[in-house]
């Protein structure tokens, strides 16, 4: 019996290094991953000022302001030269629809987009909080190569109402890997509500905001863009406040006033 109990464990532990070893060879170092946590626009259960009644159904993520809208994440990727859509999901009764985008020139680049039922918008953040510190990582397959996500994502971006504003989270997000992982956070005084959770997260912010503001999808797609080509944090911030500017209608100073960085 000695012997055997033995024999299992050191079987177990063979297994666990053997899986150790798969599992950080699978995922390419190579590959850029961009997630998007989308908290889809909810005139029910958000503390938002109303939109009409159609967009503003967390529930129904194919005609929401900050998904299916024509600047919401889903439609204004799917309409870009840059992007296609190679896969779209139903995850659960909490993100109701996950979409995977590939970038047409840049090699092993993709963009995961998670739409959370607008009700469940303190998930959404407690998400993007877990997964900018790195404390949770995670993987999807796909086309046979295994992509990370959440913390295991170079970039990682919060879209929709700052609930923040509504209901408080007393989770601890703190950074143990030492990983320091780029974040975007469109909502409305984003810098100001978010910061206090990201002190001991080790990130660094190319936009994030001091006011009000509409977090809708070409700001982030201009900020990608410069991403995908190194740029640093001002060059970054300045592709979004050009994109914000010009679909906002405001004066370029009044977009470089409300979209920060570092």
């Amino acid at each position: 019996m000695k012997r055997m109990r033995i024999f299992l464990i050191f079987s177990f532990l063979i297994f666990c290094s053997f899986t150790l070893k798969i599992y950080s060879k699978d995922i390419n170092q190579e590959i850029k991953t961009i997630h998007i946590f989308v908290a889809l626009c909810d005139n029910k259960y958000q503390g938002i000022v109303k939109v009409p009644e159609k967009i503003g159904n967390g529930q129904d993520p194919e005609n929401n302001l900050y998904w299916g809208c024509a600047y919401g994440i889903k439609t204004y990727f799917k309409r870009s030269k840059e992007w296609k859509l190679i896969k779209s999901e139903k995850l659960n009764f909490i993100v109701l629809e996950r979409v995977v985008f590939k970038h047409i020139t840049e090699k092993d680049t993709y963009i995961i987009a998670d739409a959370y039922d607008g009700r469940y918008i303190k998930e959404c953040t407690k998400d993007f909080l877990s997964a900018s510190s790195g404390m949770e990582k995670d993987t999807i397959e796909l086309n046979g190569k295994t992509i990370g996500i959440g913390g295991n994502a170079g970039l990682i971006s919060y879209i929709g109402h700052n609930g923040l504003m509504d209901f408080n989270i007393r989770n601890k997000y703190v950074n143990k890997d030492k990983k320091k992982r780029d974040i975007i956070i469109l909502a409305c005084y984003s810098k100001l509500y978010f910061s206090k959770h990201l002190n001991s997260a080790n990130i660094n912010p190319l936009i994030w905001t001091t006011g009000r503001m509409a977090p809708e999808s070409y700001t982030i797609h201009e900020a990608v863009n410069g991403y995908l080509k190194k740029e640093d944090n001002e060059k970054i911030r300045e592709r979004g406040v050009e994109a914000y500017s010009k679909y906002q209608k405001c004066s370029k100073k009044a977009a470089r006033n409300l979209l920060v960085t570092g």
